[in-house]
């Protein structure tokens, strides 16, 4: 447009003005004398156009290169700057951050994107190298205590082997505990679940049935409650889950009169799990660690159903392998109440 008006203003200045507004004819008929009058003829109006003209568009030429450079510049910029960060990220290093300025356009948001996308990925990248650090340790040490408990044994042939058989199927038994644990993680982690329609009212039944030995073995009482709660999942990954709540609900409880309520409901767009126990006092800063891989309350100790520290860590990616969530709160009287959230089943056509 204002390529097209400057032109239209050269045609109107320098070429229309040698154009008389009224005829010689018209002049002559009203006995008007004007020997002076221009009358050009092509030659003329070339003459006087073609060298503005030229000027014009040399001048609309330089103009717009020089526009279309800021131009292509200021949009190629933010690319330039995307692609190093790429560049970056593909090398390896997550830290760096576009952290795009200017005003909220789509250059803007795609950059705000890809710092969330690096800062999700380094975050993730961070907890795996925990996890496998972790993960490292624990399964050195049943590795180093059954090494010790041979060359004990090589050493001291007297030694008895009743006793050391007992001590080494129990390190192996808690290694492939460990081992299965980490497997499962795995299998969360990967977020691709079978798709069928599981009642996790049947299930937190099932997990109560299955673990009702070790609440009594630990005087602790579990009472289950609430309504049909359908969901979409693997029956065995959220199995696994209830019976992970559950079982942390009965191993960190008080001795002899302890208390676990395991409930269900359910709500348009959600069902709920909740397993609540009672137990020490627990802060909110020890909760918010307790979904991290090889937490175990407020001590790591061993005993013979402290579990390897991954259950509420296996909850949580099972959850989240299913589009769902849990929160952790500790109870005023003591104890903690694990709430899961998981998307409600839809209901089934009509016929």
């Amino acid at each position: 447009m204002v390529a097209g008006f400057l032109l239209l203003a050269v045609v109107w200045l320098f070429l229309l003005r040698y154009v008389p507004e009224v005829s010689v004819r018209d002049l002559e008929r009203a006995g008007v004398f004007r020997p002076a009058l221009p009358n050009p003829d092509r030659s003329d109006l070339l003459a006087a156009f073609v060298p503005k003209a030229g000027v014009m568009m040399t001048v609309l030429l330089i103009f717009g290169l020089a526009g279309g450079w800021i131009l292509s510049g200021s949009m190629l910029g933010p690319l330039t700057r995307i692609t190093n960060a790429t560049r970056l990220a593909t090398h390896g290093s997550l830290s760096h951050r576009i952290q795009l300025e200017g005003r909220a356009d789509e250059f803007r948001e795609l950059a705000d994107a890809f710092d969330a996308m690096l800062e999700r990925l380094e975050a993730h990248d961070a907890e795996q190298r925990r996890f496998a650090a972790n993960a490292s340790h624990e399964l050195r040490t049943p590795l180093a205590i059954t090494q010790t408990l041979l060359e004990v044994a090589r050493e001291d042939p007297d030694h008895d082997s009743g006793e050391l058989v007992e001590r080494l199927h129990h390190v192996n038994a808690r290694a492939i505990e460990l081992t299965e644990a980490l497997l499962l993680l795995s299998r969360a982690n990967q977020g691709t679940v079978a798709r069928q329609q599981v009642d996790l009212s049947l299930a937190a039944e099932e997990a109560a049935e299955t673990l009702l030995p070790l609440a009594e073995e630990r005087g602790v009482t579990v009472e289950t409650s609430g309504d049909l709660a359908p969901t979409l999942g693997s029956h065995a990954l959220l199995l696994q889950l209830t019976t992970n709540l559950v079982h942390n609900a009965i191993v960190h409880n008080l001795p002899d009169d302890g208390l676990v309520w395991v409930r269900t409901r359910v709500s348009p767009k959600t069902v709920v799990l909740s397993v609540e126990n009672t137990g020490e006092l627990l802060t909110r800063q020890l909760v918010s660690t307790l979904t991290e891989p090889f937490q175990r309350g407020t001590q790591r100790i061993r005993t013979d159903h402290a579990g390897v520290g991954l259950g509420l860590a296996i909850v949580k990616s099972i959850a989240h392998a299913h589009a769902g969530n849990l929160t952790l709160t500790p109870r005023p009287d003591g104890g903690l109440c694990v709430t899961v959230y998981l998307p409600v089943a839809p209901p089934p056509p009509s016929s």
